[in-house]
């Protein structure tokens, strides 16, 4: 399998974390792709030009990152991270939306305030902020729902892999202020081997 990606998305790294997490990780090729650029490979796999992009080994081409997580969890006998059914495969899907939506408001406040500031909205990067804080709010008020770090869920994978979209990027707003039990959920979580080898560039 091919895997169009790059070290700082944080929709790439929930793929590359489940597929530690599910022993995957030898199967995939990283190819990287700047998606920004002009004449960018992308756009021959994905019209969207969005990353990640899986090429399987029989040439499906799969995006973006939650069908591509789930096909991956197809792959392997181990225990599911996507739930089958019922109650708790909602929750772990309900979860991974909320951290994809966390990621969404923040990669577009991002290149809002890349914009040349004459261009720049200012209501548009608050608004943004808000649904970013609104969703950390109902993170920690759900934290019980959140999987135990050692039997991770593609909800909780989304949901750490969030968390340290926000250290890399919005180091700043200080989000473990007023959130003492989602912060000590994600210091367990922190510790995997999933998480520590799919870390961004920190230069």
């Amino acid at each position: 399998m091919k895997l169009r990606y790059s070290q700082t998305s944080p929709y790439v790294r929930k793929v590359l974390m489940l597929a530690h997490e599910a022993g995957l990780a030898d199967r995939i090729e990283l190819v990287p792709t700047d998606v920004w650029a002009p004449d960018s490979p992308i756009v021959r796999d994905n019209p969207l030009a969005k990353i990640p992009c899986l090429v399987t080994e029989d040439g499906l081409v799969l995006f973006d990152s939650p069908v591509v997580a789930e096909y991956l969890d197809s792959q392997h006998d181990g225990r599911k991270l996507f739930p089958a059914a019922g109650r708790e495969r909602w929750v772990a899907l309900r979860q991974q939306a909320m951290a994809d939506g966390i990621c969404d408001a923040g990669v577009l406040r991002l290149l809002e305030g890349r914009r040349p500031e004459s261009l720049r909205s200012a209501d548009w990067i608050e608004r943004q902020r808000r649904a970013m804080v609104r969703t950390l709010d109902t993170l920690e008020a759900e934290a019980e729902a959140l999987p135990k770090p050692d039997a991770l869920t593609i909800g909780g994978i989304a949901v750490a892999v969030t968390l340290g979209y926000l250290d890399f990027r919005y180091a700043k707003d200080g989000w473990r202020h007023g959130r003492s039990r989602l912060a000590h959920w994600f210091e367990g979580v922190t510790v995997r081997e999933s998480f520590k080898l799919t870390a961004p560039p920190t230069e």
